[in-house]
């Protein structure tokens, strides 16, 4: 049998990369990782947020290459449904299809405001009034979802493709500082402790710091 493989970018600066692999984390499928050069220039357009439908992450399995992240997640739930990405229930399911697909489809202002870089704390940053409608819309659907289904994560007491979609927003508010309400705060410290997320954590801390521009403040 073909061994999966996972094209990534950065793992400091790539929150599409990070989904991508988490999701696979989830689905239970082993992939090799492969990392693409960060002289790139699709990627680098990638890694600045200028363009999120380039082809990473992509994933190569038995044939299939699927390079979207939403793409990835029906991909791998129609081929390991016993994993549980996402909710049983027909109408939670839609919700959590819904919130996936409005943060991987929008909220422009927050990724250009706030870009992903996991090496890095401020006790402080100047956030751009643009972007503060779209972190006001995040709280909400995270704390509709928290109300509705009663757990740490999204849908209940365990993640789900959800939770892989907006693990880099929560690590983009832990890293700017951003102020949020008691139940949002409490969310990003959730992802910010899942096993998975510290693994990658550990493996970004480990790249070299090749991206200067990623630490213009916006």
């Amino acid at each position: 049998m073909a061994v999966a493989e996972l094209t990534l970018s950065s793992k400091n600066y790539s929150s599409w990369s990070l989904r991508g692999w988490l999701l696979c984390r989830l689905a239970g499928l082993q992939v090799v990782e492969k990392m693409i050069a960060l002289d790139d220039p699709e990627n680098r357009a990638e890694l600045l947020l200028l363009s999120p439908s380039v082809l990473v992450p992509r994933l190569t399995h038995e044939g299939a290459s699927v390079w979207d992240t939403l793409a990835i997640a029906e991909y791998l739930h129609e081929l390991y449904p016993q994993a549980g990405m996402y909710p049983i229930d027909r109408i939670s399911r839609a919700h959590c299809r819904s919130v996936s697909g409005e943060i991987h489809s929008g909220f422009t202002n927050l990724r250009s405001a706030l870009p992903m870089n996991l090496k890095v704390r401020h006790a402080r940053f100047p956030i751009f009034p643009g972007a503060r409608p779209d972190i006001e819309r995040v709280e909400t659907i995270w704390e509709e979802c928290m109300n509705t289904y009663h757990g740490s994560w999204l849908f209940g007491d365990k993640p789900t493709i959800a939770d892989a979609m907006f693990a880099p927003v929560a690590q983009r508010f832990l890293t700017y500082a951003v102020p949020l309400s008691r139940k949002a705060a409490a969310y990003c410290q959730t992802i910010n402790s899942w096993p998975l997320m510290r693994e990658w954590i550990d493996a970004a801390r480990a790249e070299p710091d090749e991206l200067i521009e990623l630490e213009t403040e916006f």
